[in-house]
């Protein structure tokens, strides 16, 4: 049995811990869910016997290094600027990690270390900057296959906001933690290009 271990059961998470669940079985998993709030990862287990829910402060390292030691694969639903608490112990230990995060300088700096390893730590791979971009780059191969040139590309990343639903100043929906909307938003390594 494989054994996951997730640490932060906040809202973002459900949707991720309801697909393994559906899956445990098939592929013989099993998940820990780890949580500040034992309420939060008690409620997300939802009584299934392929998971436990227990009480995990990140910032506890008699708390995080257990959990992390046991796991076959750690993945951490922690707000971004806490993923690196994960990720060294995940180097110290030898696991392989994913996070929902983009990668942070700090991320970054243990890359040569995790390689070094033969570990993957695996940042950000969902709808932005993932699926939208390789549908994007299938539309744009196309067009230059056939002898085309681009002249203008626009992305609106996951869709357009439905125009019954487009009801505030910003014609922009919160799918995930506004918090990070607005930081994703402050500027780094994302670049603004038109007409070249």
């Amino acid at each position: 049995m494989r054994e996951i271990l997730i640490v932060g059961a906040g809202k973002s998470t459900s949707a991720l811990i309801n697909h393994l669940l559906e899956q445990a079985n098939k592929e013989d998993l099993f998940l820990r869910i780890g949580d500040i709030d034992l309420a939060n990862a008690k409620n997300a287990c939802k009584d299934s016997t392929k998971c436990e829910a227990f009480e995990l402060d990140v910032f506890n390292s008699e708390s995080r290094e257990p959990a992390i030691q046991r796991a076959d694969i750690v993945i951490s639903m922690l707000p971004a600027r806490f993923h690196i608490e994960v990720a060294k112990d995940c180097l110290k230990f030898g696991k392989n990690m994913v996070t929902a995060s983009y990668i942070s300088d700090e991320m970054k700096a243990l890359d040569e270390q995790v390689k070094k390893k033969g570990l993957v730590f695996m940042n950000e791979i969902g709808v932005d900057p993932g699926i939208d971009h390789m549908s994007a780059m299938k539309v744009i191969d196309q067009i230059r296959d056939k002898g085309g040139k681009m002249l203008l590309f626009e992305s609106f990343t996951g869709g357009l906001v439905a125009p019954e639903s487009d009801n505030n100043l910003w014609n922009y929906k919160f799918t995930w933690n506004p918090r990070n909307v607005v930081v994703a938003g402050q500027g780094g390594v994302a670049e603004f290009i038109q007409e070249g």
